[in-house]
């Protein structure tokens, strides 16, 4: 896994480079085997220009975990998003500034563009709030994430899996960058929803979206 782990952390450091997060705020996984299933995760409290592959942290489905370091404090829901949908090869959780600005609203973000059905469904969630690194926080987040591939944490940040630590990425830019354009709109009035007939239609466009022959 040495190549794997030197993938997180540069995704982690492109994390901070494209504004998804500062200091050592937000955490970054991705599956992976090491004669078992798990996945490897970004330690707690460490600054991500710092790290090294020996501080990446191993850790199983069942909560254990190997290596030098103690894992992010949301190992949590990382553990469980990896136990419950198989199609997630990596998770990132940021706290970002718009992102977090409307989960301190506690605001579901509604179909007002319709890039919000990249995200699987017609609308983006607002998980319910619990204490960070807590079971019942992951559990919110389980609910919030039904048929969603990203949802935001109540009064805490975003969070959004992928196929691997690229599409992650990507969807947690193109996440943050629909809420800044959800609140902007905001700001001049109400925004004009798309309706369900419309949102249905694009969400059968983006299941090939992207696919080259």
């Amino acid at each position: 896994m040495p190549n794997l782990r030197q993938q997180l952390i540069t995704t982690a450091r492109r994390m901070t480079a494209v504004g998804l997060n500062r200091g050592t705020a937000g955490n970054l996984s991705v599956r992976a085997g090491d004669g078992r299933e798990g996945f490897l995760i970004t330690p707690t409290g460490m600054a991500y220009d710092a790290l090294q592959a020996d501080d990446v942290v191993f850790m199983a489905l069942d909560g254990t975990s190997e290596g030098c370091r103690k894992p992010s404090s949301e190992w949590r829901f990382h553990r469980d998003l990896y136990a419950a949908r198989p199609e997630a090869g990596a998770i990132v959780h940021a706290h970002s500034p718009f992102a977090t600005s409307l989960a301190c609203l506690r605001r579901d973000i509604p179909p007002f563009h319709y890039m919000i059905a990249r995200f699987g469904g017609d609308s983006l969630r607002c998980a319910g709030y619990a204490t960070f690194g807590t079971q019942a926080l992951s559990d919110t987040v389980l609910q919030a994430m039904t048929g969603r591939r990203a949802c935001l944490l109540a009064n805490h940040g975003m969070l959004v899996f992928g196929d691997d630590l690229e599409q992650a990425l990507d969807l947690g830019v193109e996440l943050e960058t629909l809420c800044e354009q959800y609140w902007r709109a905001c700001q001049l009035g109400e925004p004009v929803l798309l309706d369900s007939a419309e949102m249905a239609t694009v969400l059968a466009k983006f299941g090939s979206y992207g696919q080259q022959a």
